[in-house]
């Protein structure tokens, strides 16, 4: 996909000035120049250009608000002059992976007052003698080169990147981990109620069994009683006498 036609889909019914993040990572440059950005992002804050094969810097255009410039991948030389012109306000630029050779050719760098961070990782400058304490003093801003500063101490991750993108991020996980946390509270409670539930259903059928046990038990006696009853002469009735007790006394 063109350079062109992948700013397009980026946008996505947004104007240029709403987009704050563009990424255009591994789509193709024509003539290896940046196409499809304009002045119009002016408030552009991010641009990632990875292994889209530039040459050039001379087609970036004017971003007073971009900090963050990811040019990793490409055949970029020279040229950087066009960043201390255009990017005023640049903080942290990747030049990994490019063709720098010589130490004058990041000189430009001195005009960019506000760079912090700068990687020049597989740039065969890096193979110079003295390297970093040539890089530190021909740009005394910086704080970290490759991800390390004048101490060799390495960078945060939130240093490292500063676009406040994984800040963003550390606080979505906080809130879905508290999120996760309140589902889990709910579920116990649920879990709590349901044991509650089954102990005073089993109390309740306990009590009904009791009262149905009662209740048979009661009946039982009253069955016995009557019985007992049955069995048993009627008050007030005479006994019939048998023929035998007739014959002793005729005799």
């Amino acid at each position: 996909m063109d350079m062109n036609k992948r700013v397009s889909l980026e946008l996505r019914h947004r104007s240029p000035s709403e987009v704050h993040e563009l990424v255009l990572d591994n789509c193709r440059s024509g003539d290896g120049k940046m196409e499809g950005i304009t002045e119009e992002f002016s408030n552009l804050e991010v641009l990632s250009l990875i292994n889209v094969g530039l040459t050039s810097m001379a087609g970036i255009p004017k971003l007073d608000k971009l900090k963050k410039l990811e040019l990793s991948d490409n055949r970029i030389s020279g040229g950087l002059e066009v960043l201390a012109e255009r990017l005023v306000n640049l903080t942290h630029l990747n030049l990994s992976g490019n063709k720098f050779k010589d130490i004058s050719t990041l000189e430009p760098l001195k005009k960019l007052p506000q760079l912090k961070s700068l990687d020049l990782f597989n740039c065969e400058v890096t193979n110079l003698a003295d390297y970093r304490d040539s890089i530190f003093k021909l740009l005394p801003q910086l704080t970290y080169l490759d991800g390390y500063d004048v101490n060799d101490r390495e960078a945060s991750d939130s240093e490292g990147e500063g676009d406040g993108v994984d800040d963003e991020g550390e606080e979505e996980g906080e809130s879905e981990d508290f999120e996760d946390e309140e589902e889990e509270d709910e579920e116990d409670v649920v879990a709590e109620d349901d044991d509650e539930d089954d102990d005073s259903a089993d109390d309740e059928d306990g009590e009904v069994n009791g009262d149905v046990d009662s209740e048979d038990e009661d009946e039982d006696e009253e069955d016995e009683d009557e019985d007992d009853e049955d069995s048993s002469p009627v008050k007030g009735e005479k006994r019939k006498r048998d023929p035998e007790d007739e014959d002793e006394e005729e005799d």
